[in-house]
């Protein structure tokens, strides 16, 4: 008789990781995929099935979501934002990412669920990195703003569960993603680039880890599967860092156009910036963040199968020979 599919059911379906791991994980033809979402997206991927649930509160009930489920990944969440509007911020961002999260995983450690996959942040760990002293998964936490520190708390409530319960968890740390169908600065950035505007980032020398939407999908099939990501937490990334200078430079090759890069200051870019009140959007332009991802490698024996130039070339959907 042939044996049953291990059955994967993901939150957040319809977002930018969700999706593309939804649609993975139909690929690889050795999962039956659950795909839950508050709305049917307009283009279902096939082979998958869709499931509407509530949104993520300490109220919602998740049931016929978890029948059957061997793992759960739980990529849904209360994003960052840059201008939040909320009068109390934290108490909504606790909501959703602590109460919700935590919510979800009680209700799969009862329904027998034996994994669960934490989509967290690098934020947990912290905003910036000194140079060449990347952040490990060992560091402690160090969250600077209401996004980060809900994650840090989600994250302490689900490794409570798994004491609790047996049911393991592995929690993995992205830094920013990039992929087909981005948004938010990046987005903003790769338009410029595109259209060819001189962009005053020419002196901007930094180091940051990023990771292709392809190389996080990858890593989280990885965590479905492998034993050894068993109650483990994960940093992940391209391997490749990068200064904003290259970053620009390789969207300009990935979309076919010339990079136009004027040598600013960095004091100056900041300055004026902080005048403008987009301080935070230049810090993340002009700091560093680096992730040592060592432990994928070592513990799992992870290795990125794509490289920046052919995840930036997949962003843009250009072929140009990078």
């Amino acid at each position: 008789m042939k044996e049953a599919k291990p059955k994967i059911s993901i939150t957040g379906a319809t977002g930018l990781v969700g999706r593309a791991l939804v649609a993975q994980l139909t690929a690889l033809g050795r999962f039956e995929v659950l795909a839950l979402t508050r709305q049917f997206p307009a283009n279902r991927v096939t082979g998958a099935e869709y499931l509407l649930v509530e949104g993520l509160s300490s109220q919602t009930q998740w049931l016929g979501a978890m029948d059957g489920v061997h793992t759960v990944v739980h990529a849904a969440a209360r994003v960052h934002v840059m201008h939040d509007t909320e009068a109390d911020p934290l108490t909504v961002f606790r909501a959703v990412n602590v109460e919700g999260t935590l919510n979800l995983a009680r209700q799969a450690a009862a329904a027998g669920v034996k994994r669960f996959v934490f989509i967290s942040s690098v934020k947990v760990n912290g905003e910036s990195t000194r140079p060449g002293c990347a952040f490990t998964e060992t560091d402690a936490p160090d969250p600077q703003d209401a996004y980060g520190l809900s994650k840090h708390e989600a994250e302490q409530g689900l490794r409570q569960i798994a004491a609790d319960t047996g049911m393991e968890v592995v929690i993995i740390r992205p830094p920013l993603v990039y992929g087909p169908g981005v948004k938010a600065n990046f987005a903003a950035l790769m338009h410029a680039v595109e259209r060819g505007w001189p962009l005053p980032l020419g002196a901007v020398h930094n180091q940051r880890s990023l990771v292709a939407l392809d190389n996080l999908v990858d890593f989280i099939v990885t965590c479905i599967t492998h034993p050894q990501a068993a109650n483990q937490t994960f940093l992940v990334s391209d391997g490749q860092d990068l200064s904003t200078i290259e970053l620009v430079r390789g969207m300009a090759r990935a979309a076919g156009v010339p990079a136009r890069l004027l040598p600013v200051p960095v004091w100056a870019l900041q300055a004026g910036a902080t005048l403008l009140g987009k301080g935070d959007a230049v810090q993340r332009l002009c700091g560093h963040l680096q992730v040592d991802i060592s432990k994928a490698r070592s513990l799992l024996g992870w290795v990125p199968p794509v490289s920046v130039a052919e995840g930036l070339r997949r962003v843009v959907g250009c072929q140009t020979e990078i």
